[in-house]
């Protein structure tokens, strides 16, 4: 069978991709190709579970338009499917004058961005709402929310084999050869023939774009993000999501305070560079992914750059009662006894040889083929948004043809 469409990725972006296709097009035989044995492994099954409101984004990005309007498709499509989520709020508060200036910047690219209810907390404010912290200001957020992202894109996946989708687990694709119309996708297990092609491939994207000729920049460089969590007789010391004012100097969010669905407490993450592409552990090394990192001229200047940055997340990664400091700013209670080794997940981070991270989603293009090149958080939140984006895109890029509403 040669396929009209398909997608490379059965992660959460993948998915909604190959959602919307269907959806406007019922009449596609597409088909969506995953290497590892079930959907949702990697980023989409290994993140905070946060929908996120959209406050931080640059007005005007894709980021802060797919996230604003994805959060929104999450809510309603969550509540039709009775996947239960929560509406907890958060507060991104500041503990040190000179962060204000940064908070008021947040605030008004929030009103910007459209955000709904936002709020300024002076410190009572912040006691009032969260008892067990501290700050000297905050914005509250009360349209922030938690999710198990997992289940959200394995109901796409339901979603896509009821439109009429073919979804093939454990292919890894190896290779993709444009030759008169067709691209022929390889995999150990034998190869696919679609007329178009989306690869979707998150920790893998830049290698599944160099198969098809495609940039070499940007770069993916993974980091790990390691856990904290809370002992579940402190639980109660946490109702809602506390986030620290983002630094310009650092290209992460740090250390928060993250409620899940399961009723537990997440601390953190941290944010050091992984060993390898899959590295969930500090002992899981992949030579080659490992190789790449370290001599890319990229890394090389933002390790230079970041340094100093960088060796106290190290620091606080090797020694917990570090990582616990970092969270007393916000919570001066919380003590190392409060706190249990927690999981880890691998963010895949978008960055150009000049050492420039890639800050807004990107997508690059080519005769048949379309490559999302970067879509770190808050790609969850924003799947529904961005599956709708790139089908979009998709119609004039390739010539699909007038969808029916969906």
């Amino acid at each position: 069978m040669i396929y009209d469409i398909a997608v490379v990725g059965g992660g959460i972006v993948g998915l909604a991709t190959a959602r919307d296709l269907l959806l406007r097009h019922p009449h596609l035989k597409l088909v969506l190709i995953e290497k590892e044995p079930a959907l949702s492994r990697h980023q989409s099954g290994h993140n905070s579970g946060v929908i996120h409101s959209g406050i931080y984004y640059t007005p005007g990005s894709l980021k802060a338009r797919l996230c604003v309007a994805g959060r929104k498709a999450a809510w309603e499509y969550c509540t039709r499917k009775g996947i239960p989520y929560k509406n907890v709020g958060k507060l991104i508060v500041a503990t040190e004058p000179e962060e204000l200036p940064r908070l008021d910047t947040l605030m008004q690219r929030g009103i910007e961005n459209g955000i709904e209810g936002l709020e300024l907390l002076d410190a009572a404010g912040i006691e009032a709402r969260e008892p067990a912290f501290r700050g000297i200001k905050a914005i509250w957020s009360p349209v922030t929310g938690i999710v198990d992202w997992a289940q959200v894109a394995l109901a796409y996946g339901d979603d896509v084999r009821e439109a009429g989708g073919t979804i093939h687990t454990g292919r890894e694709v190896t290779g993709l050869t444009r030759k008169n119309g067709i691209t022929d996708i390889r995999t150990p297990e034998g190869s696919f023939e679609a007329r178009y092609v989306i690869t979707c491939g998150g920790l893998y994207s830049d290698r599944l774009a160099k198969m098809s000729g495609g940039k070499t920049d940007p770069k993916i460089v993974p980091f790990r993000g390691d856990y904290l969590v809370l002992r579940p007789e402190k639980r109660h010391l946490v109702n809602t999501n506390v986030y620290p004012v983002p630094d310009p100097q650092f290209p992460f969010l740090g250390v928060h305070f993250t409620p899940r669905m399961d009723g537990s407490i997440w601390l953190g993450p941290n944010a050091v560079l992984a060993f390898a592409r899959e590295g969930y552990s500090l002992t899981t090394i992949n030579p080659r992914d490992l190789a790449e990192s370290l001599t890319y001229p990229g890394f090389l200047r933002v390790m230079s750059k970041y340094w100093k940055i960088g060796f106290g997340e190290m620091y606080r990664d090797i020694f917990p009662s570090a990582y616990v400091k970092a969270l007393q700013r916000y919570m001066p209670s919380l003590t190392p006894e409060d706190c249990l080794p927690g999981p880890s997940g691998v963010r895949a981070q978008a960055m150009d040889s000049n050492g420039d991270m890639v800050d807004d989603f990107f997508f690059e293009g080519s005769e048949g083929i379309m490559h999302v090149r970067n879509a770190p958080s808050p790609a969850a939140t924003s799947s529904l948004a961005i599956g709708r984006y790139i089908a979009e895109d998709a119609e004039q890029r390739f010539a699909i043809g007038d969808p029916v509403a969906s």
